[in-house]
């Protein structure tokens, strides 16, 4: 039996650049949708995960069409107690236990409720949070969690959704860090987790490109239209979020952009990944 080097289980958005990679580096892998699409260029099996269904005292379950692979990247939510074991143990009891790794792709957001000030992947995060339990308990089988920042590239330009995101001048007041992370270096950092397994088994890794960004000093570099960035138009008019930014920042004493980090909220300190893995973002900076 063929032993794949990656088995993308959900191939989604992440996968539109993990591919790619994967193609140069001459890596084999396999793909997973819920209809069998095509997935940058690449054919999917058609497939879904039961977190119900029984996987170890059946001979054959869920993932016995699945091809055995070296590591597992699981792109969808887990959530709550049971299914994370449910995904390792019948994935290897469908292949005798052929000390697959397992790799989960998570969020940011379980650090939302920690204090204003620098956070890093060792500090405090929302145990209760259901996606949080499910990866504390991969991480106990011994797996891999990557709790990625706000994703870009591609399609996804935070740009586009200034509008949804800040819709009035409470909004934008509100808003003060944001960290981000392009999908090509999610990629990069997937496979460098996989090459360098004894550094990522069983730990957390908090992911962003190292930067903290200012919610504000990007509504006010956005200030043209997205379709007038190149300044075509005759008479262009700020945007309203760039507006309110000026107007906020004479009500708040606030001299100059970006505001400082005692401002902003909290803000990430990512370096021990960058540094442990042996890389730099490609894409850093939005």
């Amino acid at each position: 039996m063929q032993e794949h080097h990656i088995l993308i289980l959900g191939a989604g958005w992440t996968s539109t650049f993990l591919i790619p990679i994967l193609r140069a580096r001459n890596l084999s892998f396999v793909a997973t949708t819920r209809d069998g699409r095509e997935v940058a260029g690449a054919k999917t099996i058609k497939w879904s995960f039961d977190p119900e269904q029984d996987s170890i005292s059946k001979d054959k379950n869920q993932f016995s069409d699945l091809p055995l692979a070296k590591h597992v990247l699981i792109t969808f939510p887990l959530t709550g107690e049971g299914q994370s074991k449910t995904l390792v143990n019948g994935y290897q009891h469908a292949f005798k236990g052929k000390g697959v790794r397992f790799i989960q792709l998570g969020s940011t957001g379980i650090w939302s409720g920690a204090a204003p000030g620098w956070v890093d992947r060792h500090s405090s995060y929302n145990t209760d949070n259901s996606r949080a339990i499910a990866e504390d308990e991969l991480l106990g089988l011994d797996g891999c969690v990557l709790n990625l920042a706000g994703l870009w590239g591609g399609e996804r330009q935070i740009r586009n959704y200034v509008g949804r995101v800040a819709k009035t001048k409470e909004d934008v007041k509100g808003k003060g860090s944001l960290h981000m992370i392009h999908g090509q270096d999610v990629a990069r950092v997937v496979l460098a987790v996989c090459e360098k397994w004894e550094k990522g088994r069983g730990e957390r890794w908090m992911v962003t490109d190292g930067f903290v960004y200012d919610w504000w000093a990007l509504f006010a570099g956005w200030a043209a239209d997205a379709e007038d960035k190149d300044g075509d138009k005759e008479d262009p008019e700020p945007s309203p979020q760039a507006k309110w930014v000026y107007e906020l920042m004479t009500e708040e004493n606030i001299r100059a952009l970006p505001r400082s980090m005692e401002t902003l909220g909290r803000s990430y300190d990512v370096r021990e990944l960058w540094r442990t893995f042996g890389l730099a973002p490609l894409r850093a900076r939005i």
